[in-house]
């Protein structure tokens, strides 16, 4: 069973960094996709980065040019680098996994089948 843990969350200032990992257990190999998603209080959850296996990225308008993606895969971890953080980007951060090889929507949380447990960030200003 394919199990996705979270962890690097935290509470930091406006302007400040994090960088979230996030380790799948369970299985040899990265999975094919993964994306990181966050869900605010109040709010729907919302997809903030996905990669696929040839590296490619998508990324909301909202993070771009602060937050970047990438994976190791001798550790079969996935990393999301937060820069720049604002008190808007506080929120539940999940990591999300699917073995297909390609999604139609990398930011749709529906294109994934596995999920990790979160972990909070919260951006005081």
């Amino acid at each position: 069973q394919v199990q996705l843990v979270e962890s690097g969350g935290g509470s930091v200032q406006s302007g400040g960094s994090l960088r979230l990992s996030c380790t799948v257990f369970g299985y040899t190999y990265m999975p094919n996709c993964m994306g990181w998603f966050r869900q605010a209080p109040g709010k729907e959850r919302e997809g903030v980065i996905g990669i696929d296996m040839y590296g490619r990225t998508t990324y909301s308008d909202s993070v771009k040019g602060r937050f970047t993606i990438s994976q190791d895969s001798a550790k079969n971890t996935l990393y999301l680098q937060m820069n720049s953080l604002k008190p808007e980007d506080t929120a539940m951060y999940f990591c999300a996994a699917d073995f297909r090889l390609l999604l139609p929507h990398p930011l749709f949380e529906q294109e994934y089948n596995y999920w990790g447990q979160g972990t909070q960030v919260t951006v005081s200003s």
